[in-house]
């Protein structure tokens, strides 16, 4: 099965879930993670074979639902199959988590876990931030807007057969790589700003 038939088989208990963060209350993660077991009872039975692009939207989806990485700031790199995590998360318990996590994630060959053990984040912004952060349940960080913002990517069509890096900091958004198309250039950054946390969006993707 190609990424395209498993993508179709996660976009809609992934999209209701996570389009919604902006607008939803406390029981939200409670919904993400409905959504996360009807996705993983579906995507068990797709074949193995799928695009690097996917693997890491649909690891950050786990992550962004994940309450034991509240307050890391995760970055996944993934090269045919092999998956290379960078980063900080707060605890011992979240570091193995983290792994576990991508380990379990279908495509998945390999995981290299470079992760450090430091102080959790601290909000982007505590006083324009806290109802956002009321809504989703969580702390607003730049690592949960990263998180969010590729698993929101996993739901889009637009955005097959691209590869995008999501750099955030202090709320600031910047995307690299490429995208197919122009429509899938200006969703991508539509996505991106529609989510919690985000301040502005830097544009420097490429069309190929």
């Amino acid at each position: 099965m190609t990424s395209n038939s498993i993508r179709g088989l996660v976009a809609g208990t992934f999209a209701l879930a996570l389009v919604a963060a902006g607008t939803g209350t406390r029981a939200e993660p409670l919904r993400w993670r409905h959504a996360a077991a009807q996705a993983e009872s579906q995507v068990k039975s797709a074949a193995k074979d799928v695009k690097d692009f996917w693997i890491k939207t649909k690891i950050h989806s786990q992550f962004a639902m994940a309450d034991a990485l509240e307050g890391s700031n995760i970055d996944v790199d993934i090269k045919r199959g092999a998956v290379t995590l960078n980063g900080t998360v707060a605890t011992e318990a979240a570091r193995a988590k983290a792994v576990e996590i991508a380990k379990g994630t279908d495509g998945v060959k390999d995981v290299t876990n470079n992760l450090t053990v430091a102080p959790g984040e601290s909000a982007i912004d505590p006083q324009k931030i806290r109802e956002a952060g009321r809504n989703v349940g969580r702390i607003v960080t730049d690592g949960w807007v990263k998180s969010t913002i590729y698993a929101r990517y996993l739901a889009e069509k637009s955005l097959e057969d691209s590869d995008i890096n999501v750099d955030v900091k202090k709320g600031v958004v910047t995307l690299k790589g490429t995208v197919p198309t122009e429509a899938g250039r200006a969703r991508a950054v539509e996505v991106a700003k529609s989510t919690p946390g985000v301040k502005s969006v830097n544009d420097t993707m490429r069309i190929g």
